[in-house]
C-alpha cells in the first residue's frame, strides 16, 4: 500500500513540473502560429534566461530577486527583438527544414555564448526558493508552489492579452491565415516580433522558475525542452490550452510511475506517451491543432 500522504506530494510535484512543461510548449506554440517556424532552441532560450538571472544578476550584481527578475526580462525582450528580426523573419518564407536548422544552430551558438560569458562550471544561486510548507502531514517544497502560483499567473496573463488587446487580436488572427490578415491591414512581421518577444518573456520565467531544481549549465533545460514539445503535441499541436493540458499530463504522470517503476524510468514514460499519441490520436488530446 503506498501512503496516501506521499501520492498527494508526488501529484503536486508532478504539477508544477507539468506547468513548466505547459509554458515550454506554449511558447514553442505562439512563435509557431506567428512565424510558422518551429523553434528547436527553447530550451537554450530558457536556459539563457536561467543564466542571465543567477549568474548576472543575482550573484555578479548581487541585485534582490525582484530587480533581478525585472532586469532579465527586459534583457529577454531585447534579445527577443533581435532574434525575431535576425532568424525568425528573414527564415520564415524558406523550406522548413532550413529554418529548423537555423534554429537548432541558434541554440549552439547562444550555449557557446553563454559558456564565454559564465564559464563552463556549473552553478547555483543559493537561497533562492528553498525550503518546505507544511500542510498537515502533506510537505510540499517551496519551489513547487512558488512554480505552479507563478505558473497559473503567466497562462491567466497570456489570455488576457490574446484576448482582450487589439495585438493579441491581431495574432490569432494571424495564426488563422497570414494572407487573409495581411490583406486585412495587420502587420504580419510586427506580430511575429511580438510573438517571439512574448516567448522569450515565458521562456525567461521557465529559467528562473527551474534554478531551484536543476544545476545551471549549458544543458539544464535540454530535458524540459523535449517534455515540452511532447506537452505541445499531447495536448494538440499548435493549440494552446492543449499545451496546458499536455504539460500536466506529462508532469503528473511521470511522478506517479515513479512510485511503481524506478525514477530512471521517469522520463520514458513521458516520450512512450507521446508515441502512443502520434499513433493512436495524433491531434492530441483535444482533437485540435494547427
Amino acid at each position: 500500500m503506498f501512503n496516501p500522504t506521499i501520492i498527494i506530494q508526488m501529484i503536486v510535484t508532478g504539477i508544477a513540473y507539468g506547468f513548466i512543461y505547459s509554458l515550454i510548449g506554449i511558447e514553442f506554440t505562439i512563435v509557431w502560429n506567428a512565424s510558422d517556424v518551429v523553434n528547436f532552441a527553447h530550451d537554450k532560450m530558457a536556459t539563457i534566461g536561467a543564466y542571465i538571472f543567477g549568474g548576472t544578476f543575482m550573484i555578479g550584481l548581487g541585485f534582490n530577486i525582484p530587480m533581478s527578475i525585472l532586469c532579465t526580462v527586459l534583457a529577454m525582450i531585447i534579445w527577443g527583438v533581435f532574434i525575431s528580426k535576425v532568424i525568425f523573419i528573414p527564415l520564415r518564407n524558406i523550406p522548413e527544414i532550413f529554418t529548423v536548422m537555423a534554429t537548432l544552430l541558434m541554440g549552439k551558438v547562444s550555449m557557446e555564448g553563454c559558456r564565454l560569458i559564465w564559464g563552463n562550471t556549473p552553478f547555483k544561486v543559493r537561497g533562492f526558493l528553498t525550503g518546505t510548507f507544511r500542510f498537515g502531514p502533506i510537505i510540499i517544497s517551496r519551489a513547487c508552489v512558488v512554480i505552479i502560483i507563478a505558473s497559473v499567473l503567466i497562462v491567466v496573463a497570456l489570455q488576457l492579452f490574446m484576448y482582450k488587446t487589439k495585438t493579441g487580436k491581431a495574432m490569432r488572427c494571424v495564426s488563422q491565415n497570414k494572407t487573409a490578415a495581411q490583406i486585412m491591414g495587420i502587420d504580419v512581421e510586427r506580430v511575429i516580433t511580438v510573438a517571439v518577444v512574448i516567448s522569450m518573456i515565458i521562456c525567461a520565467f521557465i529559467g528562473i522558475l527551474s534554478i531551484p531544481l536543476l544545476t545551471i549549465q549549458t544543458t539544464m533545460c535540454d530535458m524540459f525542452g523535449l517534455k515540452g514539445f511532447a506537452a505541445a503535441v499531447i495536448g494538440g499541436f499548435g493549440y494552446l490550452p492543449g499545451c496546458i493540458l499536455g504539460g500536466l499530463l506529462v508532469g503528473i504522470l511521470e511522478n506517479i510511475v515513479a512510485l511503481f517503476l524506478p525514477s530512471v524510468y521517469k522520463d520514458v514514460a513521458s516520450f512512450v506517451l507521446l508515441i502512443l499519441f502520434l499513433l493512436v490520436r495524433p491531434k492530441g488530446i483535444t482533437g485540435r491543432s494547427r
